[in-house]
């Protein structure tokens, strides 16, 4: 199965600020640009048509916007290929999960953030970009939550890590990361503010101390397992400085696509 982009320009369920709706575009120009190559670091060309395919971005209005992202990564995975969603604010990882997880049974999502994500409604938003993994463990839309790079747990939210039974790998112990075992079928979200803002200055909610880039696409590669789908979100171009943070989005997806391709 060869890997698919879509956009989903959404961003009516962030907090804070507006603007990732805008990143889709940037992300793919920043993927084609050339002052780079479409090599990942395994040697994948994932600008042949054998690796990926693209699927444009969603268009529908912003109150049908999840049962259009469901419906649009029904139809990818309908066609034998694998969903690499381009977002967009994190709300939109909840019904892209309504479509696959279903479809694989032991599913692990590998959770890449400074925040949990995991309230049960934020600032009376259950439909959140703060709350998409809450959303998904109530529906048993997997078997396994990792996170990695989580730096902002409150009461609730560690009440909530407890009460699904979440893997969180704190920053401060993040030394665990390196005994992860990340295997069968796995689904990557990666929360651009998950890095570090010296590393991602695009997003919305910077928090400093996180992750390097090397970081992540260390994480990526150390995946033993089948990746089925993935996203990478919440990058602000409103926030960006030339680029990096896009720049930063494309080399994660090429990763990400030949880590794919890997198992394939």
């Amino acid at each position: 199965m060869a890997a698919t982009l879509l956009g989903l320009p959404y961003d009516h369920h962030s907090s804070h600020l507006r603007g990732a709706a805008e990143a889709p575009p940037l992300i793919r120009a920043a993927l084609w640009s050339p002052a780079s190559n479409p090599f990942s670091e395994t040697g994948v060309d994932v600008s042949s048509s054998d690796v990926m395919s693209d699927a444009g971005d969603l268009d529908a209005p912003e109150d049908a916007a999840h049962d259009a992202i469901e419906g649009a990564v029904t139809r990818i995975l309908d066609a034998g290929s694998r969903p690499v969603c381009l977002g967009g604010d994190h709300a939109v990882t909840w019904p892209v999960l309504r479509a696959l997880g279903p479809r694989h049974e032991g599913l692990t999502i590998l959770h890449v953030d400074a925040h949990p994500d995991l309230y049960d409604a934020l600032d009376g938003d259950p439909l959140s970009h703060a709350t998409p993994f809450a959303r998904i463990m109530e529906e048993k839309l997997a078997t396994r939550l990792v996170q990695v790079g989580i730096r902002t747990l409150n009461p609730h939210q560690r009440d909530q890590v407890t009460r699904f039974g979440v893997e969180c790998i704190e920053m401060r112990d993040r030394s665990s990361m390196d005994a992860l075992v990340l295997d069968g079928p796995i689904y990557v979200s990666i929360d651009l503010d998950g890095l570090d803002p010296a590393h991602a200055p695009g997003v919305s909610h910077p928090e400093p101390g996180g992750l390097t880039t090397r970081d992540v696409i260390g994480l990526l590669h150390g995946i033993t397992g089948e990746v089925v789908g993935a996203d990478v979100v919440e990058y602000n171009p409103r926030r960006d400085i030339h680029d990096l943070t896009a720049y930063v989005a494309a080399k994660l997806v090429k990763e990400l696509v030949g880590v794919m391709e890997r198992s394939r």
